[in-house]
């Protein structure tokens, strides 16, 4: 019996197209350099937030979340769901859609459990807010810095182009899901059994540091060197505290995960090099009224749902230039519209993957069903709202 074959990892797939395409010259010199002075910031903030959020599970942040949701609650099932989708929110908005994702799914599974509550509209509502809610502000979504980057060229305000379109895809999202889920919704449920923290003071430090840091995003500071210090010092205090890390120092930082998103990056650049763009210029058209912004945004969201919202914001950003609607438009496409295919963001593969760890099997049927259901309402709604705005 032969052994079996070993499949080669993504992440070194991605260091080879890279090197390939770097070394060969199909991404031109002066192209790599560009696109790595606009990416390796990104990735650098990407692995800073990913420990700061690492610290914060470690210290019980998460869960002291959704347990002060469920006192709060009061025995009520919907208004209980209510505080998740606040806390799914404020997750997205400060600490990404891919932290929401991979850290406060299992999280509000368990919860949902523990309240006797099925727990899949739950899982469902968390994955639906942690695309939608990502357009709020520049470090809730990879596409929305590297958006950020263009609008402060134009010295555009990041938080005052995108309130309404982020406000209306959260509201048109929690009202689809209200909607379609009252059944679950309804009826009470016991409160769940006290549990006692570990640390208190490590949870108080920790929740402040948090907060800080929101505070910094939302004035406009630097998403990079801003998450660089709230993960330096969390870490700190996180080891002085109790002399160890919540998890193995190598799993800290999601290498593997940076490594294909830079090879995704290089992929689409070397494209545009070679004429993709005038083909997807065609396609998404130009102007900026309510019509030709709706048609940037659903060739986004189309994009995003067939490869990826990464490599599909990168390609079309060239259709949308400058001009700050039009960017906006892109970003709702691929920040809010990849809800269909279970490929279409980075964080419905990790909430489908954290699904299965936990117990929770979630057919892709079920992730297509809701996101026909609900990314046509939400990127038409927020579009509207950003030209009325």
């Amino acid at each position: 019996m032969s052994p079996p074959r070993r499949k080669v990892p993504w992440w070194a797939v991605g260091v080879v197209v890279t090197l390939v395409v770097v070394l060969t010259g199909w991404l031109p010199a002066d192209d790599a350099r560009e696109l790595a002075s606009r990416t390796v910031p990104i990735l650098l903030f990407v692995a800073a937030l990913t420990i700061t959020a690492e610290m914060c599970a470690g210290a019980g942040l998460f869960d002291a979340a959704a347990r002060l949701a469920a006192r709060v609650g009061g025995g009520r099932r919907a208004v209980l769901w209510l505080l998740v989708v606040v806390l799914a929110t404020l997750s997205t908005a400060v600490l990404s859609l891919d932290t929401t994702a991979v850290l406060l799914t299992p999280v509000v599974i368990a919860l949902a459990r523990q309240t006797r509550s099925n727990p899949l509209p739950w899982a469902l509502a968390v994955l639906a807010l942690a695309n939608t809610a990502s357009l709020l502000l520049p470090v809730s979504n990879l596409t929305n810095l590297l958006a950020d980057h263009t609008l402060r060229a134009q010295h555009v305000s990041y938080l005052g182009l995108m309130w309404a379109p982020a406000l209306a895809a959260i509201v048109v999202t929690v009202g689809v899901l209200a909607l379609r889920d009252r059944s679950a919704l309804a009826g009470t449920y016991d409160q769940p059994p006290p549990r006692t923290v570990r640390d208190q003071r490590l949870l108080v430090v920790t929740a402040v540091v948090v907060g800080a840091m929101a505070v910094a995003f939302v004035v406009g500071a630097p998403p990079a060197p801003t998450a660089i210090v709230a993960a330096a010092a969390l870490t700190a205090l996180t080891v002085l505290r109790t002399r160890a890390l919540p998890v193995p120092a190598k799993d800290l930082v999601p290498w593997r995960t940076l490594l294909v998103v830079a090879a995704l990056f290089a992929v689409v650049a070397t494209a545009h090099a070679h004429g993709l763009g005038e083909w997807l210029s065609r396609a998404a058209g130009s102007g900026d009224g309510f019509g030709d912004l709706l048609r940037l945004a659903g060739v986004g969201a189309l994009a995003s749902n067939a490869v990826n919202n990464l490599p599909a914001y990168l390609a079309l950003e060239p259709t949308a230039g400058t001009e700050p609607l039009r960017v906006a438009a892109l970003l709702i496409g691929t920040g809010a519209g990849p809800l269909i295919t279970p490929w279409g963001s980075l964080a419905t593969v990790l909430w489908w993957h954290r699904c299965r760890q936990v117990m929770l099997p979630v057919p892709a049927r079920t992730i297509v069903v809701q996101g026909l259901l609900l990314a046509p309402l939400v990127v038409v709604a927020a579009v509207a709202a950003l030209v009325l705005v």
